[in-house]
């Protein structure tokens, strides 16, 4: 068996369609159509049915498909590991993040990080709470800033690197933006505006408000921090953000309030997989991750 014939098989599979596959591949239809057979013969099985000009995945070839997504996989990261022995402050990093940690805690590492070790890359990924997680196990992403830290997982490690608190973030014109803080509770009557099901500042909101005694009344939804804010500031609602999802930027439109009862808190940090030793690069990345915040604490 070839890595090859892998690679070929994989487009195959993916597109279900050999000349599209060939076209992306850049070689000949013919010379992919031979690879496949030869892995199919080699296999004793057919990896697709095909009828005319069509092909379709078999259920054998869905599951061999799954397997040689992590052998290529495993192979890419082992060549990555074997280039960066050879120098480990060059090569690249795929870095996942979420929404929340895009403005300023992003930004401050890369900035800091790229000062010391400039011939390190980036490849920077941004996604919901679950995807991150699903990355980095499935090796899709090498390391994720995620807030709060998962500690359920058995594949994942997590690092926290500090705890933040959650605001209020309500209109101007609101009666309450006069104040400097307030008592959650103070807030069980007001429209809230949260991210839907499903999100991780969803829950946190939901489960804020239900240590303050009440469940908040979500009018309104936003998929995203600029939408969430942007509701806010045309005085729908208000909502419940992380200190590290605001910006310097003070709009006039709304103001972030302290929660001083109860004090709502989340962690940060990053996670990385437990079932693969980190590379060169990635491990200095790690260690200068851990360093910088534990220098701020």
């Amino acid at each position: 068996m070839e890595l090859r014939q892998l690679v070929y098989f994989i487009e195959v599979a993916e597109r279900e369609h050999v000349s599209e596959a060939a076209a992306n591949l850049h070689v000949a239809q013919s010379a992919v159509s031979r690879q496949i057979a030869n892995l199919e013969a080699e296999l004793g099985v057919s990896l697709f049915d095909r009828e005319g000009r069509n092909i379709k995945i078999t259920h054998i070839g869905k599951t061999f498909l799954s397997h040689a997504k992590t052998a290529i996989k495993a192979i890419e990261h082992a060549k990555k590991h074997v280039d960066e022995y050879l120098d480990p402050e060059r090569g690249t990093i795929k870095i996942g993040f979420p929404t929340s940690l895009a403005s300023h805690l992003l930004p401050m590492i890369a900035s800091e990080f790229k000062k010391k070790y400039p011939r390190i890359a980036f490849q920077l990924r941004q996604g919901s709470y679950n995807f991150l997680i699903e990355s980095v196990k499935k090796r899709e992403i090498d390391v994720a800033f995620l807030g709060p830290v998962p500690t359920d997982y058995p594949d994942i490690k997590g690092d926290i690197l500090f705890l933040e608190r959650l605001h209020a973030l309500v209109p101007s014109t609101n009666p309450i933006a006069n104040k400097k803080s307030v008592h959650l509770l103070e807030l069980s009557n007001e429209p809230f505006v949260l991210f839907p099901k499903g999100f991780i500042l969803h829950n946190l909101a939901i489960e804020g408000c239900k240590q303050a005694g009440f469940r908040p009344i979500v009018t309104s939804e936003g998929e995203d921090l600029d939408a969430i804010k942007g509701l806010v500031a045309a005085g729908i609602g208000i909502t419940l953000l992380p200190e590290s999802a605001f910006d310097n930027s003070n709009s006039h439109y709304s103001k972030k309030i302290i929660i001083d009862t109860p004090q709502l808190r989340r962690t940060v940090g990053m996670i990385t997989p437990k079932n693969r030793d980190l590379s060169p690069s990635e491990k200095v990345f790690y260690n200068f991750v851990k360093a910088f915040f534990s220098v701020l604490q």
